[in-house]
Order: C-alpha cells, then sequence, then structure tokens
C-alpha cells in the first residue's frame, strides 16, 4: 500500500478553508494532518473537504485555540489522544490506517517568547510536554507509526536562518532541542524530512512580521515528519511545499510532504 501524507499548521481551518481546499485538490495527499485549527470538532468544514474525497477525519478542538486534525481519503480508526502535561489543550490525536499504520498528530506548545521556565510559564510548559512525550515513548515503544505535526522546534543548525543568533530565542534553544532530540530516542524516530534532504537549509515557518518573506529567508523547520524504525525505509519523496506561504491569506507553516510505500 502506497500512501501520500501532509502535515500543515493551518492557523485556523475555518479562516483558510479556501487554501485547505486548494491544498488537497492540487497536491492530493492521502492524508492531511493539520494544527492549530482554533475551532471546535463541529465546526471544522468537514463539507468541502468531503466533497474533494476525503470522507474520513478524526479531530480534537477548542474554540480559538489549539486544535488537530486528520483528513483522510483513505478509512481510518480513531485511536484517541493523550493531555500531555495536562493542559487540557487540544494538541494530539492518533489515527490507524487500513493497514496498521498510526499515525500521531502533535502540536506542541509553542512556549512564549523568553527561554526561561523561571519567569515564563509557557516555556515550562512546553518542555513539561516534551517530557511526557518521551516517557510515554519510552514506556510504550511505538511501532508501525508516524509522528507528524508542528513540535515547534527547529532542532539542526541548518533548520534555522542563523544559528548563532538563534541560539537563545524560543525554537532553537539547547534546551529545547535536547528535549526534542530525547523524543526522537525514545521512540527510536526517524526524521523522515532529513533523511530524504539531508543537507542544506530547510524551513517550513516564516514569520508574518517579515515584510518579504521569501526574500529576507529568514524561515525555521518547525514542522516534522518522522517514523518508527520498521517502516522509516519505506518512506520517500519528502518536500516542503514552500509556494503554499505564498498563497491567498496564508498560514505562516508550509505543508511539509512524505510518501510511504508499504
Amino acid at each position: 500500500m502506497s500512501f501520500s501524507l501532509a502535515t500543515w499548521n493551518i492557523n485556523s481551518v475555518r479562516l483558510r478553508e479556501p487554501i485547505v481546499c486548494k491544498l488537497l485538490q492540487e497536491e492530493g495527499p492521502d492524508v492531511l494532518c493539520l494544527q492549530e485549527c482554533k475551532s471546535p470538532v463541529d465546526k471544522i468544514p468537514t463539507a468541502a473537504f468531503q466533497e474533494l474525497g476525503y470522507h474520513h477525519m478524526i479531530a480534537r478542538g477548542q474554540k480559538g485555540y489549539n486544535g488537530v486534525a486528520i483528513l483522510s481519503k483513505l478509512p481510518i480508526e480513531d485511536v484517541g489522544d493523550r493531555d500531555f502535561a495536562s493542559l487540557g489543550h487540544a494538541r494530539h490525536v492518533a489515527g490507524r490506517l487500513e493497514n496498521g499504520v498510526t499515525i500521531h498528530n502533535f502540536y506542541v506548545p509553542a512556549g512564549g517568547d523568553v527561554p526561561d521556565r523561571a519567569v515564563n510559564e509557557k516555556f515550562g510548559q512546553k518542555l513539561d510536554y516534551l517530557t511526557e512525550m518521551r516517557d510515554w515513548f519510552h514506556g510504550d515503544r511505538p511501532e508501525k507509526s508516524i509522528l507528524v505535526g508542528d513540535l515547534n522546534i527547529a532542532p539542526r543548525e541548518d533548520d534555522v536562518w542563523n544559528h548563532k543568533q538563534l541560539l537563545k530565542v524560543v525554537s532553537h534553544t539547547p534546551v529545547e532541542v535536547d528535549h526534542f532530540n530525547d523524543v526522537m530516542e525514545a521512540g527510536k524516530w526517524a526524521d523522515v524530512t532529513r533523511a530524504d534532504i539531508p543537507d542544506g537549509q530547510l524551513y517550513s515557518w516564516w514569520s508574518y512580521r517579515a515584510r518579504d518573506w521569501d526574500t529576507a529567508d529568514k524561515g525555521r523547520r518547525l514542522d516534522h515528519v518522522w517514523a518508527t524504525p520498521d517502516i522509516s525505509n519505506a518512506a520517500h519523496s519528502s518536500r516542503v511545499l514552500r509556494a503554499a506561504r505564498g498563497w491567498e491569506k496564508p498560514s505562516d507553516h508550509a505543508p511539509v510532504f512524505a510518501h510511504f510505500d508499504l
């Protein structure tokens, strides 16, 4: 079974319904994982997606904040969610395809602006969230699984536009990268995107604050696709759809794609 998958922080699924439909029409991934949907589940515009062949959805939502959804052309079973760090946020949902592959869709907390948990509660929550992810994967080692989402960390030096300038900026600090790597190691996850694109600057997010985001190109790779060792070799054709960052009323994130032949 071959299928394609994309992950995209959409920054309001209702506000950006037109560009979600554009992606589904033009790119047609079999599975699309969305984060930051900012919508109760019953308000997600599923009719438009169903018309495009996405008859299956599992989601967790809340009004105005957070929210994760998996849209699929393929039958998918809801296999639950976890409230990491007991935040009460809609930040995780998991689904299982008929071929037995489990897809975890995550929206890790951004962590605020100051990388010090002593003065910034949100940064502490982010680290606690990652720690609980690590502990879960240590205790229940995932198999035949894919993990995607906005993990809000750019781990490598070439995942940011300037490594030295961003070492003290939330999303690229050493303590966050250490926590990120601990989560990967706990689940023996493989970075599918970087397996396919091992070298060079690679970004999936560009700030709205940039007057000309494309020319300035001050990006970060915050969105990730991972796979467990038993299926990671089946992944290929990874890419970031950078052009989507320039669509009308865009998200500040671009979709990240991968294909799996299983």
